[in-house]
C-alpha cells in the first residue's frame, strides 16, 4: 500500500499543500485492489460504487450501443483517475464498462468514505473540485478536436500526447477511441512509414 499511496500522495501534492496528518487521513480511506488482465471492474447497468486511482497497469473505459458496437471514451494508466462519475455521484446504473487491458493495480475509495474524507480533511473537497475542473477542460478540448481536426490529425495528436498509452494498445482500440475505422488507422500508419523510408 505504501508504494501505491506514494503515487497518490504525489498526485495530490501537485494540486495543493497537505500536512503529514492530512495525508495519513487520506491514506486511511483508500483500499488497494489488484485487477487481472481482461477483468471488468465495472459493467454497464451496474452501479459504480468506487472512485479509483491507477497505480499500475492500464484500463479502457468504453460504452456499447444496442448492437454491441463498442466505443472507447478514454484510457487510464498510472497516475490517472478512473470511474463512472454520473453513476458514482447519483448511485445510478452505469453507462460505461471499465476493463483492465493488462494486469493492473488501483487504490479505490467508496462514495461514503469520500464524504467522510471531506469532513475529516476539508482541503480534499477543494482538491477534487480542482481535478474535476481539469477533467472537464480536457473533455471540452477533445470535443473541439473532434470537430476541427481531420481523422489523421487526431491520430497523430493522440500519439504525441499519450505516447505511453499508444504503445500499449492495438490499432482497433485506437480506432475505437478516435471514432474511425481500424483500416483507416492501418492506412495512416503505412503512409507514415512510407514517408520515413
Amino acid at each position: 500500500m505504501d508504494k501505491g499511496f506514494d503515487v497518490l500522495k504525489a498526485n495530490f501534492l501537485r494540486h495543493t499543500s497537505l500536512t503529514d496528518d492530512e495525508l495519513n487521513s487520506i491514506n486511511h480511506y483508500y483500499e488497494e485492489k489488484q485487477v487481472e488482465k481482461g477483468e471488468y471492474i465495472l459493467r454497464q447497468g451496474d452501479i459504480c460504487r468506487f472512485e479509483g486511482f491507477v497505480i499500475e497497469g492500464c484500463f479502457e473505459i468504453s460504452t456499447s450501443d444496442a448492437r454491441g458496437n463498442e466505443r472507447i471514451l478514454y484510457f487510464a494508466v498510472k497516475d490517472w483517475w478512473v470511474m463512472e462519475i454520473d453513476s458514482f455521484i447519483g448511485q445510478t446504473s452505469s453507462e460505461l464498462d471499465i476493463k483492465a487491458i493488462e494486469p493492473s493495480q488501483l487504490l479505490v475509495i467508496t462514495k461514503t468514505d469520500k464524504e467522510r474524507l471531506y469532513q475529516e480533511v476539508p482541503k480534499a473537497e477543494r482538491l477534487f473540485r480542482i481535478m474535476s475542473q481539469r477533467a472537464v477542460v480536457a473533455w471540452q478540448r477533445r470535443l473541439i478536436r473532434n470537430h476541427t481536426m481531420t481523422a489523421e490529425e487526431r491520430y497523430f495528436h493522440f500519439l504525441n500526447t499519450y505516447p505511453e498509452i499508444s504503445q500499449r494498445i492495438t490499432n482497433k482500440q485506437i480506432a475505437s477511441y478516435l471514432g474511425i475505422t481500424q483500416e483507416f488507422v492501418s492506412k495512416i500508419r503505412r503512409k507514415n512509414l512510407s514517408r520515413r523510408s
